[in-house]
């Protein structure tokens, strides 16, 4: 089922929707990019549509509302230990193909990697997704490469921007789901429910998505070692500032550490903190007695890369990058991870030669 909602009709729809789900969406916040008088788009709760970005790529990912940047797991006491508390509304995400695709690989590593990550886990079941459909790739995307721009499950509906407002296609099997709300009950949404009575137009409608990149990459199946030691690292260890915004910003990253704070002096009062890490940044490998592996930012950029599209690939069967191009969007030396691709694959052939 599909409908053709206009703005204010669609701005209604999603304000419905917020009666019963904590609805997150990419939202422009003017003004507070990077660089002064610059906007950025970023992932936070909205009241109605109107306030949902739909055309351009948000600058940060949805995973936040999953993995936040820092999380209190539990509070403890010289006798208790108690869990955090956490937003018990259902959430209801509005984002696109190929982060629906990073959600699989976040599934992967916190629910599928030895046993189920129960503070991811927790989260997780509260949570259901609707479809941004894109129109047109963002400039450093390379998701047809990745096998990301498309998808035909894991939504409840799809959303296409349009010239004069919406359109909104409804798969048979998620028109009506049920969900648990913030008090323990159990709420039935119908969406057909909700977008029939904003609009009067019905129509048959698919889920828009992108069939070609500016941008595109060749993964290469096997990587041999000699690759890991091919001098194309080098040029990471001068251009590289280890920032670790590259993986802030990635869908796909899930790295964290774990801080303890404590409330007095003996430390036996306090919370433990989850927080977001990166292995590019300085002291990520440190190890006691003070050692620390992969020193120069080069080495760095090998772990993250083959990691991405190749030892992810080994234990999953699917590469860790989707790539969304967020990556080259945020880093402040204009360091292309598609670039990078291609120098390995380019590696990889001048070893097959070099063998041959």
């Amino acid at each position: 089922m599909g409908y053709r909602l206009d703005r204010d009709g669609f701005a209604r729809a999603v304000a419905e929707l917020a009666g019963t789900y904590r609805v997150l969406a990419p939202v422009v916040k003017t003004g507070k990019g990077r660089f002064t008088d610059t906007d950025i788009i970023l992932y936070d709760e909205v009241k109605d549509g109107s306030e949902i970005e739909l055309i351009k790529k948000s600058d940060y990912s949805f995973k936040e509302a999953l993995t936040p940047l820092s999380e209190t797991l539990f509070f403890f006491t010289e006798n208790q230990v108690k869990e955090a508390d956490i937003d018990g509304r259902p959430t209801l995400i509005f984002l696109r193909s190929c982060d629906l695709h990073a959600l699989k690989r976040q599934d992967q590593i916190y629910l599928e990697n030895g046993a189920p990550d129960w503070f991811y886990e927790r989260r997780r079941k509260k949570v259901r997704f609707a479809l941004i459909g894109c129109t047109e790739s963002g400039k450093n995307c390379f998701c047809v490469s990745m096998g990301t721009n498309t998808i035909d499950a894991g939504y409840d509906f799809a959303v296409n921007p349009a010239a004069d407002g919406v359109t909104i296609s409804v798969p048979e099997n998620a028109a009506s789901v049920s969900v648990t709300t913030a008090a323990g009950e159990t709420a039935s949404v119908d969406y057909n429910a909700i977008f029939s009575a904003v609009s009067a137009e019905k129509l048959d409608v698919k889920p828009a998505f992108v069939t070609e990149n500016a941008v595109n990459v060749h993964i290469p199946e096997e990587i041999p070692a000699s690759v890991l030691k091919d001098s194309l690292w080098d040029e990471y260890t001068s251009r590289c500032i280890g920032c670790g915004r590259c993986n802030f910003v990635c869908p796909t990253c899930t790295c964290f550490t774990m801080q303890d704070v404590f409330y007095t002096e003996n430390g036996k009062v306090g919370e433990r903190r989850r927080v977001a890490a990166s292995c590019m940044v300085d002291g990520f490998t440190n190890v006691a007695g003070g050692g620390q592996y992969r020193k120069t930012q080069g080495e760095r950029m090998r772990f993250k890369v083959l990691h991405k599209i190749y030892d992810h690939r080994k234990r999953f069967g699917n590469d860790m990058c989707v790539g969304c191009g967020r990556c080259d969007d945020v880093c402040p030396e204009y360091i292309s991870y598609s670039n990078i691709i291609h120098k390995v694959d380019e590696a990889v052939k001048n070893a097959g030669k070099e063998n041959a």
